[in-house]
């Protein structure tokens, strides 16, 4: 879906639009979308820039980060975005940002892509740890065995050789 500035009547513009996951490769290996990503929010249009305002809900299957075991994730959140033309945008080399310039992407100030907006929303909104379950056990640090599936019987008394001097000072 893409909002045309130069066409668009009214400000704010309401819209709504749901995206398949083939139509948002998020292209990753850690990530998949499952379900369709829906959004719901408005476009105001200003003299130099145009604000996005809206909530974002997905499912996406996302690595464990102890045992690498793929999780559903319901994602739901809003979102701020302002877009400006790259005429208005500082020159200078070296600037310092501020927080408020992060959420500041150029375009091309004619059209807003909303399909690459939900990408990148959903990528910015990832939670940086998942966890299959409270008590997940994680892979065996030698075997690299799923210790949630098996008992692989590694010996978890071998010393760091590092600290293997320490143990003659008894």
């Amino acid at each position: 879906m893409i909002i045309d500035l130069v066409t668009l009547r009214s400000s704010p513009y309401a819209f709504k639009a749901s995206f398949t996951p083939e139509e948002i490769n998020l292209e990753s290996e850690n990530a998949e979308l499952k379900s369709p990503a829906n959004i719901e929010g408005t476009l105001s249009k200003r003299i130099v820039q145009a604000d996005v305002d809206g909530e974002i809900s997905a499912v996406v299957n996302i690595e464990c980060s102890r045992c690498l075991q793929m999780v559903d994730n319901n994602l739901n959140f809003p979102f701020h975005a302002s877009y400006i033309a790259p005429e208005n945008l500082s020159e200078a080399k070296e600037t310092e940002l501020r927080d408020a310039d992060l959420e500041i992407a150029p375009f091309d100030g004619q059209h807003i892509d909303i399909r690459e907006l939900v990408r990148e929303q959903i990528f910015l909104n990832l939670p940086t740890q998942v966890f299959c379950s409270e008590d997940c056990k994680g892979l065996c640090p030698k075997c690299g065995a799923n210790r949630n599936l098996i008992n692989c019987n590694c010996e978890e008394k071998e010393i760091d050789p590092r600290w293997a001097a320490l143990k003659n000072l008894k």
